[in-house]
């Protein structure tokens, strides 16, 4: 925490409230680094979090000539509010209503607490509805909020007496110009009164709905008691004579003052990892090379380890973080955590086998571990019999238990280590925490390991150094790029300002300028500032709102935990069935396959891997399809062989970008386009099939045949067999090689706009331009039909039992899975797929490197290089094929394009080109991993898989090989299809 220079004083307080230890600090901060250390303190945390408080800084003044009236500021980082959710304790954690603004059906699939874990949801859903609203992500109008809708659902909330309201708006961060969440708040207010906590999303999280409106009902649960927790926290300074500002840390190195952090408790939920990187970054600072370095924070119970940015900062997420089992898009840092923490308990199996953790003895170590006379082996006992010189009674272990105890915590500490870092190239690890004594000195990828002076305390000094942050962005379009930045940077800089900052000390942390996907002249800003606080101003604000004394002393006693005991069915509702080994599905003697949860998951498994890395993930709609189905849809499969020669079906799909889809999910453009199709041609469906397998699209597909909207089967087949990145990659194409075949296609937006591509067109590139365009045209973001086919085509031209192959593959992952047995995944596919002569594994390892540009037609365009694992890196004999290759490269464009080898004498070995299927697994967890989410130190196994004999002709090969692509490789394959065995043949009743 910084003073402006125009003030005087220059004492502050950290304090660091952990699940172990509460630490506290004071700062002189005209001084640096650890001369800036004035006195600290480390206690035990009591289940009184208020008291262990008050009691760490009476302990800390003691040890100080300082007076509290010299203090300049107060800040504290606290995990206490994540705590009671994780905890699901229901004295702690209250009801929500959620109302989401979203007209023409977009979202309605996906309702609020669509993918919660079903305990949680139990504990926080009282009461959700979709109404009229919305905007597109470029601020223009989906429908207009409707007041008389509002209200009456504010009547409903006041009759069930929920006391915290969500209001979440598609588009609203960039809702400039019609303020949809704000207006329903005024109007909410007025029908509830003041006595009711009202959350506005926009003021959460950043695009991406579903999500941030998981973390705004979050924050709305757990809001009172955020309330209660921090005015306690007010009533303990004012106790102990403290006359200055009370701010609380933010999940990225931020402060908030008291008021706001009662009105965003969920920005503190991560602090504590933040305020250690950011103390080892003061304390260290002469240490920290251009590139950055590894923050090692290494606790009671567990260690976490994030990378220290040259500027003092975490680097952040790049995406979804979990809380609680639930998805939020909230700025949180990139840490990796391990349970392994100073009271871990070591477990010794009979065969001389060791383990450490994840359990531990917590702030219980001085009382349980042999070191102090107690009767657990911790991980701090190792490190005692080693020589550390820690506690009050000697320790004995056998050299066998303590070697093999310190190689198991030493290879943890490494491989969460390289799972942080940003390259392979050794790093300096800056190690803090009060377990440091657990790290060894030397580690395998590290170049130096620096300790600091007050190293055990970094987290306390990480919330004494916060500064006030302040952010802004914007879409630009025209060429008014440079008067963005500038009004994106003002607008940053207004916002640290209002939250207690000085606007001259603005530095700029993080710029953004970026093109929008699927557009040529609009431009995404994005800024970040940090300020110095002007701790004067605050505290006159905290004094002009003064909060009663009677308020502040209210929960000086200890809380009574409340805990709801979640019904059976939650685990099932989870999608958590037994036995999925034994599992059949439901197929009629007629022969269609209705669908249970069950299938839907393999499916979804099964169609992201058979994206080979693209096709987008098939999480949306396959919470949209699990929806269907608990609420009572019926959605069917049929076999692509049982099609009529006069059965009429079109090839749909959803097209766009992903910005809009994670913005504005669902919606019935498909069924909108399917409609106009059946008026263009002047016929109508009765069977759906799917444009391509792979991805999103093959699950997303099967939606439209459900009960409620077309009411008919979708066929067992689609016209690509997994996914491609271009419109004309399918087998109607390669079978007719006019255009004209594939068209018309027409495209909706779900909001009442439809455009039609019509024959002739002179070419492909002209109708993808044309369909890109109409997609621009609707916000980048559509549902498509293609020309319309009848079953004697379909069945001549449909790549067969493409879902009984995803459904195949989804099944032997997650059987996987549930045995806990990941590693045998490969094998398993490669059963699935047909044998070892269609499926193999080309290389095991871990991603060194990923370049990756965005095409202006929204194209994934890059490369993923895979490194050979070290010899002590290696469990399993997956990690050893592909002997003799150092690394393997995969080009990509939106899918992988190519496996090649590189050998230790630089010569290169194509293992596999496209139109072979080529994809990567998460080693962690069995799943396909999309070219979004390559990253470096992510373990994954390459392989591959025979596409249909159809990909291998000369056709086929001219429009979707090698050349397609500009690849200078011939195609070649000794792998042999195998047709998937239908799972309608295998599993009909023979009633």
């Amino acid at each position: 925490m910084s003073v402006h220079s125009s003030s005087s004083q220059t004492l502050v307080v950290g304090v660091d409230v952990g699940g172990t230890n509460t630490d506290s600090v004071l700062l002189d901060i005209s001084k640096s680094s650890v001369d800036a250390v004035l006195a600290s303190h480390k206690a035990p945390t009591t289940s009184n979090v208020t008291l262990s408080v008050q009691a760490s800084l009476e302990a800390l003044l003691s040890k100080s000539t300082a007076k509290a009236t010299d203090i300049t500021a107060l800040a504290i980082g606290t995990t206490h509010f994540l705590n009671a959710i994780i905890e699901k304790d229901t004295s702690r954690v209250e009801k929500v209503a959620v109302l989401r603004l979203a007209s023409h059906g977009f979202s309605a699939g996906t309702p609020p607490f669509a993918d919660w874990p079903r305990a949680l949801e139990k504990i926080i859903h009282g009461h959700s509805a979709i109404i009229p609203g919305g905007c597109n992500i470029d601020g223009t109008l989906i429908g207009p909020v409707d007041k008389a809708a509002v209200r009456e659902q504010g009547s409903i909330i006041k009759s069930k007496g929920i006391k915290n309201v969500v209001v979440v708006g598609i588009g609203c961060v960039t809702d400039e110009k019609y303020h949809q969440e704000d207006t329903v708040h005024d109007w909410l207010r007025a029908e509830l009164g003041d006595g009711v906590n009202i959350v506005l999303s926009h003021n959460i999280a950043r695009p991406g709905l579903l999500a941030r409106e998981n973390a705004s009902i979050l924050n709305a649960s757990i809001m009172n008691f955020a309330q209660r927790t921090i005015r306690a926290f007010i009533g303990a300074i004012r106790r102990i004579g403290l006359n200055c500002p009370l701010y609380l840390t933010s999940n990225v190195g931020h402060l908030l003052p008291y008021s706001e952090a009662m009105r965003t408790p969920i920005r503190v939920f991560s602090s504590g990892a933040t305020n250690s990187i950011r103390g080892a970054a003061f304390l260290a600072k002469s240490s920290i090379p251009q590139a950055g370095s590894i923050v090692v924070d290494i606790g009671g119970t567990t260690s976490d380890v994030g990378y220290l940015l040259k500027n003092g900062y975490p680097r952040l997420a790049k995406s979804y973080t979990d809380l609680a089992g639930v998805k939020v898009n909230l700025e949180m840092p990139s840490v990796e955590s391990i349970g392994l923490g100073g009271g871990s308990i070591i477990h010794v199996t009979p065969d001389g086998h060791v383990t450490v953790g994840p359990d531990s003895v917590g702030h219980d170590l001085t009382t349980k571990a042999l070191c102090f006379g107690g009767d657990t082996m911790t991980a701090t006992d190792v490190a005692v019999a080693t020589g550390a010189d820690v506690g009050t009674s000697h320790v004995s272990l056998p050299e066998s238990i303590v070697a093999k105890a310190t190689m198991r915590m030493k290879k943890m500490l490494e491989d969460c280590i390289d799972r942080v870092k940003l390259s392979p190239e050794p790093s300096t690890v800056i190690l803090v925490g009060g377990g440091s004594i657990l790290c060894p000195r030397e580690l395998a990828g590290v170049s130096e390991v620096v300790i600091p002076e007050h190293a055990g305390v970094a987290n306390a000094i990480g919330a004494a150094i916060a500064k006030v942050f302040g952010s802004a962005e914007m879409i630009v379009k025209g060429d008014g790029v440079q008067e963005g930045i500038s009004q994106v940077k003002a607008r940053a800089i207004q916002n640290a300002v209002a939250h207690g900052g000085f606007a001259d000390s603005a530095v700029v942390l993080y710029e953004e300028v970026s093109g929008v996907p699927y557009t040529t002249d609009q431009t995404l800003v994005k800024i970040e500032v940090a300020c110095e606080a002007d701790h004067k101003r605050v505290y006159e604000e905290m004094s002009s709102t003064r909060i009663p004394d009677e308020l502040v002393d209210q929960v000086l006693h200890e809380e009574t935990k409340q805990h709801e005991i979640p019904d059976s069915s939650s685990d099932e509702m989870n999608g958590r069935i037994e036995e999925l080994g034994s599992y059949q599905p439901t197929v009629t003697p007629a022969g269609e396959w209705i669908l249970s949860e069950t299938d839907i998951r393999f499916l979804a498994i099964g169609c992201y891997i058979l994206g080979c890395g693209g096709g987008g993930s098939p999480y949306a709609p396959f919470l949209h399809m699990r929806q269907l189905l608990l609420e009572g849809d019926t959605i069917r499969i049929t076999r692509l062989e049982d099609l009529k020669d006069d059965d009429i079906m079109p090839p749909v799909a959803s097209v766009g970008t992903p910005a809009v889809s994670i913005e504005r999910p669902g919606g019935n453009g498909v069924l909108y386009a399917m409609q106009a199709m059946e008026k263009e041609t002047g016929v109508k469906f009765n069977h759906l099939v799917a444009t391509e397998i792979g991805g999103a699209n093959g699950v997303g597909t099967l939606i439209w045949g459900a009960t409620r909207f077309y009411n008919m089967p979708i066929v067992d087949s689609d016209l690509m067999g997994r996914a491609y990145p271009n419109f004309e990659m399918k087998s109607q194409y390669i079978h007719n090689p006019s255009v004209n075949e594939l068209l018309p296609v027409i495209l909706c937006s779900g909001s009442g706009e439809s455009i039609t591509i019509p024959p002739p067109q002179p070419d492909v590139p002209t109708a993808s331009l044309k369909i890109r365009q109409a997609c621009v045209k609707m916000g980048s973001a559509a549902g498509a039909a293609g020309r319309p086919m009848n079953g004697k085509s379909m069945r001549e031209i449909g790549i067969p039992n493409t879902y009984s192959l995803a459904w195949r593959l989804g099944r032997a992952v997650a059987i996987a899975q549930q045995a806990g047995n990941i590693a045998d995944v490969p094998q398993a596919l490669i059963a699935a797929a047909g044998g070892d002569k269609s499926a193999r594994v080309l290389f095991q390892g871990k991603i060194r490197s990923v370049k990756s540009t965005l095409t202006t037609t929204a194209h994934s365009l890059g490369e993923v290089m895979v490194e050979r694992l070290s010899d002590n890196e290696m469990e399993t004999d997956v990690d050893k094929v592909g002997e003799g290759l150092v690394e393997v490269v995969v080009p990509f464009m939106n899918e992988n394009l190519v496996a090649i080898g590189k050998k230790e004498d630089g010569s290169e070995q194509i293992l596999a080109t496209i139109p072979d299927l080529i994809f990567l697994l998460d080693t962690s967890t069995g799943e396909a991993v999309g070219v979004q989410e390559y990253r470096y130190g992510l373990k994954v196994t390459v392989m591959t898989m025979a596409p249909h004999p159809l990909w291998a002709t000369e056709r086929a090969l001219e429009v979707a090989g090698p050349s397609a692509f500009h690849l200078p490789y011939e195609y070649t394959t000794t792998l042999e299809y195998a047709k998937p065995v239908s799972v309608i043949d295998e599993f009909r009743s023979k009633s």
